[in-house]
């Protein structure tokens, strides 16, 4: 499958799009939330943890961005953010900053350049951190392959490195496993890849028989489920929520509650290891199902919350500074942030949505 060149593509055109975990604890133990506004980046942070939350920033200094974030934290709790900067017409050059607390302003972009050394943007960043700290840039590239860019261990950043691929779907999912190793998945007409890491450093590599599934395209969520296992989430082309592990077959979970990709969480429910989900519904409302984590055949439910929201609505899911639940909605481009936490009785009763 020939791959469109980008620069086919007008800026009108341009998907806003935001890869990762978009709502995050930082260090402090507050939450904040990353989203591409126009032309620039915005964060919207706690003004202390659970307290009232304070009004948008922008990241990253004067630097105008497209409208395609990747974001991805280590286990200091940083959060790295990588965008596209236009540079001339019809061109664009990857960028990284990074973001060490929610109170604090981020760095200036670092300019990455471009995978084809020139050219139009090409994919939604992905952005995985290494347990030493060091981001990992992963883009599909102009040949629709992927390419990737990491920090160094002493500063500064490597070469641009082709990790083959081909007919790769814009976005993919970047992950780091609790080894510290980081993994990455994409999405073809031929499959589901997978990149790993064979060592800490070292360049990840593709796995040689991809997963002979067929994925909605942007509908990859890769999990941390164990110290030994990582989980792949997808819908598949009936909309049917997957689950696999590599050395296993995947494993039909549960009926989507609607088209879009789920956001995924493992937490602690009533004293239970589980498996959180979350998805904008057919209803435009918030589906959550739970299940204990790696025991799909245990089965899981949608049980839908809040407000109707638009079709290209996101949710996000993730930890309080005590370890609760919370759920983000955001429309893009700077549309309303809508947030709700678990309620401290059993099951997931969750309070009602409040617009901040």
């Amino acid at each position: 499958m020939p791959i469109v060149p980008p620069s086919a593509t007008t800026a009108a055109e341009r998907p806003e799009s935001v890869n990762g975990d978009w709502l995050i604890r930082g260090r402090d133990g507050r939450l904040s939330t990353y989203d591409a506004v126009g032309d620039a980046i915005v964060c919207r942070a706690e003004s202390w943890p659970g307290g009232p939350w304070l009004a948008p920033r922008h990241l990253g200094g004067d630097q105008r961005v497209h409208p395609m974030l990747g974001v991805g934290q280590g286990a200091d709790e940083y959060a790295h953010l990588a965008a596209w900067r236009p540079t001339v017409k019809g061109e664009a050059g990857l960028v990284h900053t990074t973001h060490f607390r929610p109170a604090l302003a981020a760095l200036d972009w670092t300019r990455l350049g471009h995978p084809n050394q020139q050219g139009d943007w090409t994919g939604v960043p992905a952005v995985a951190v290494d347990a030493e700290g060091r981001a990992h840039v992963f883009v599909r590239n102009a040949v629709g392959g992927v390419s990737m860019r990491g920090q160094k261990e002493r500063g500064g950043w490597g070469p641009w490195r082709d990790l083959k691929g081909h007919d790769m779907e814009e976005q993919l999912t970047a992950v780091t496993r609790t080894s510290g190793r980081v993994e990455l998945y994409g999405n073809s007409p031929h499959g589901i890849l997978r990149w790993t890491q064979g060592g800490p450093g070292w360049i990840p590599e593709l796995d040689e028989t991809p997963l002979k599934a067929t994925a909605r395209p942007g509908t990859l969520r890769a999990l941390v489920t164990s110290d030994e296992h990582v989980t792949l989430f997808y819908l598949d082309e009936t909309d049917t929520v997957c689950a696999w592990r590599p050395g296993s077959e995947p494993v039909e979970l549960l009926p989507g509650a609607g088209p879009g990709p789920v956001s995924v969480l493992r937490c602690t429910l009533d004293e239970v290891d589980c498996t959180l989900l979350a998805q904008r519904s057919s209803s435009g409302r918030v589906a959550f199902a739970a299940y204990p984590t790696e025991q799909e055949s245990a089965g899981a439910w949608w049980t839908e919350s809040g407000p109707q929201l638009p079709l290209n609505a996101r949710v996000s899911l993730a930890q309080d500074a005590d370890g609760g639940v919370v759920a983000a909605t955001a429309i893009p481009g700077g549309g309303e942030l809508r947030v709700t936490r678990r309620k401290q009785e059993p099951g997931l009763a969750l309070e009602a949505w409040r617009t901040v």
